[in-house]
């Protein structure tokens, strides 16, 4: 569904991303990691048309899209959420989502009243009609994921969504994103929470400096030196083997 093939990207001086390729499977859910300043929200934003690429290609269900605006993008399906949160803070958690479900549904009444289904599906029901300014950063989070599903989204790409939450917060995330892909959605994540990535992702890309260094399934990412010396550590590293042996993959 996405193929990404030698991206390259600077700024100024700085190289932020290298010949970087990836592609992403219909129905899947793959990873995107690394270290801070990697690169990933770079290419998070080259993908959804957020950033212009200096060179390379972006395709998605088939079509080349690099230099699309994010606008079009997001009428083809191809949505991205951003780690910091910022709704519209004037405004209910029903109306912020159906400011997303309008792409698809023009008429005010039709999309607020769609908003609701919305809401359901990432557990906010119960908080629709309050302000966001309410909000935890768990409900902030659950309403960047509703805001983008609102948008009717074939490919979703969730930058972060975990950052912040604690460990009960991260253990109800998980099945929900598990729920999302369910429906029918494609996901791409760049993620630090690595209990979330050997849940959920099937194919893991390592960024560094710029450069994919390494790819494939959680298991073999743990194991491989490369990731280890750059992102990991040799402490986590020899945890995650245990707990992929434990419960696999998506345990």
């Amino acid at each position: 569904m996405l193929e990404v093939a030698g991206v390259g990207k600077r700024f100024g001086g700085l190289t932020a991303v290298e010949d970087a390729s990836l592609h992403v499977r219909e129905g899947e859910i793959a990873a995107l990691i690394g270290p801070n300043g990697a690169g990933k929200t770079t290419l998070f934003g080259i993908v959804a048309g957020f950033v212009a690429a200096d060179r390379g290609s972006v395709r998605f269900a088939g079509e080349e899209i690099l230099g699309l605006k994010p606008h079009v993008l997001a009428r083809r399906g191809l949505v991205r959420t951003f780690q910091l949160v910022e709704p519209f803070a004037g405004l209910s958690v029903r109306e912020n989502i159906a400011v997303g479900c309008q792409l698809r549904q023009p008429r005010r009444a039709a999309a607020l009243a769609e908003a609701a289904a919305v809401a359901g599906r990432v557990g906010m029901s119960e908080l629709i009609d309050r302000p966001v300014s309410a909000l935890t950063i768990a409900g902030l989070k659950r309403l960047e994921l509703a805001r983008a599903l609102a948008t009717q989204p074939r490919l979703l790409l969730l930058d972060e969504v975990m950052a912040g939450l604690n460990p009960a917060e991260i253990a109800e995330m998980v099945p929900l994103i598990r729920a999302i892909r369910e429906a029918g959605v494609t996901l791409l994540l760049t993620e630090h929470v690595m209990q979330a990535v050997i849940s959920l992702a099937e194919r893991v890309y390592v960024l560094n400096d710029g450069r994919i260094i390494a790819e494939g399934p959680p298991a073999r990412i743990v194991a491989d030196e490369r990731v280890v010396e750059a992102y990991l550590g040799h402490g986590a590293a020899g945890r995650w083997p245990r707990r992929l042996g434990e419960g696999g993959a998506h345990a």
